[in-house]
C-alpha cells in the first residue's frame, strides 16, 4: 500500500470518528426461536455535497452502500450491514487506523467488537447467547 492510500485511510478514520456510528439495532422477530433479532450496523454521515468522503468510504471497504437519509433531503449515508463484511472490513479498519483517542474505540469498540465476534460463533442461535448479545448491547447504547 503506498503512503497515498495509507493517508487515505486515516483520513477516514478521522472522518468515523466524528461522524460515523457503530450501532447494533434490536427488533422484534415473532418467525426467529427467540422472538428478536440481534444486528451489528456501521453508518458514515454526510452533507449530499460532500458525497465524495462516502465514495471513498466505498472504495476503502470496497463494499456498502450510499443512500439518502431518511427524513433529511441534504444527508447521505453510507452503510454496511452485513454482519459478515462488519467482520471482515469494519473490525480491522478500526483496529487498524481508527487513533485510541476517541470515545467510539476506546469505550464502545471493545463492546461491539466483542458482540461482532460473539455472533460470528452463532451465540444468536442460542438463549445464552442471546442474553450475553443483549447485555452488550446495553453496554455500548450506555456509551454512546
Amino acid at each position: 500500500m503506498g503512503i497515498r492510500e495509507k493517508y487515505k485511510k486515516f483520513f477516514l478514520a478521522g472522518l468515523i470518528e466524528g461522524e460515523g456510528t457503530l450501532t447494533v439495532v434490536v427488533r422484534k422477530r415473532e418467525n426467529l426461536k427467540f422472538g428478536i433479532s440481534v444486528d451489528p450496523e456501521f453508518y458514515l454521515y454526510q452533507h449530499k455535497k460532500r458525497k465524495k468522503l462516502l465514495e471513498l468510504a466505498k472504495q476503502i471497504f470496497g463494499t456498502g452502500s450510499i443512500y439518502s437519509k431518511h427524513g433529511s433531503k441534504n444527508a447521505l449515508v453510507f452503510a454496511i450491514r452485513d454482519r459478515r463484511t462488519i467482520h471482515e472490513k469494519v473490525i480491522p479498519f478500526f483496529e487498524r487506523y481508527v487513533l485510541p483517542f476517541g470515545v467510539k474505540y476506546n469505550a464502545m469498540f471493545p463492546y461491539y467488537k466483542e458482540l461482532v465476534e460473539l455472533m460470528m460463533q452463532k451465540a444468536h442461535l442460542r438463549k445464552d447467547g442471546i442474553a450475553k448479545l443483549l447485555k452488550l448491547v446495553k453496554r455500548i447504547r450506555d456509551l454512546a
